[in-house]
């Protein structure tokens, strides 16, 4: 009975990855792209710094922030009727609090499971303590209406196309990297 259930639990997990490649691939794509962005405005800025706190060139905040501005606007921004200015309107104050309650949640994650401190914007004017502030919201909304009018429709042709093997491969690298760097952050490595 045993062998049964783990052929099953095995069988509808290969069936939920292959349905939801085009996530998962969006969610490691834009992790890399999150990082080779911030990453450069590190450089340009002359900023010390590293993006994210993997060993690779993954920046899983990008990746889970794109997850879900992809998922609310298909489940949610899409269903609206209204003009399309009204829509970028919603989409924009959406986006900025999603996404700022996301860059909170993952610096809090940071401190408290790993103590780590990544970004502070403590000193910022309109800070909302440690991990989120009202000028990095208004990036993040007007990042995610560019996001999703300009980018994602561009992107969607690469991403759709990127091989199961590959997206396989890619994962099991952020799975490896993620558990190496958990376990450096920790001290056993």
């Amino acid at each position: 009975m045993n062998y049964l259930f783990c052929i099953s639990f095995w069988i509808m997990s290969i069936l939920l990855l292959v349905k939801c490649m085009y996530y998962i691939n969006s969610f490691l794509v834009y992790s890399v792209l999150g990082f080779l962005l911030e990453s450069t405005w590190y450089k340009i800025l002359s900023i010390d710094s590293y993006s994210g706190f993997l060993f690779g060139p993954f920046t899983p905040v990008y990746g889970f922030g794109v997850l879900c501005i992809l998922i609310i606007n298909r489940f949610i921004i899409q269903k609206i009727s209204c003009n399309k200015i009204v829509k970028i309107i919603i989409s924009f104050f959406i986006f900025a609090i999603l996404l700022s309650l996301i860059e909170m949640l993952g610096g809090l994650f940071l401190e408290h499971f790993l103590g780590i401190e990544m970004w502070d914007y403590s000193n910022k004017q309109f800070s909302l303590g440690k991990y989120a502030c009202l000028e990095l919201s208004l990036v993040w909304g007007i990042g995610s209406v560019i996001f999703i009018y300009i980018v994602k429709p561009f992107m969607d042709r690469f991403i759709k196309k990127i091989p199961k093997k590959a997206t396989l491969i890619f994962l099991g690298i952020l799975y490896i990297d993620f558990i190496a760097s958990v376990l450096r952050y920790k001290g056993v490595i």
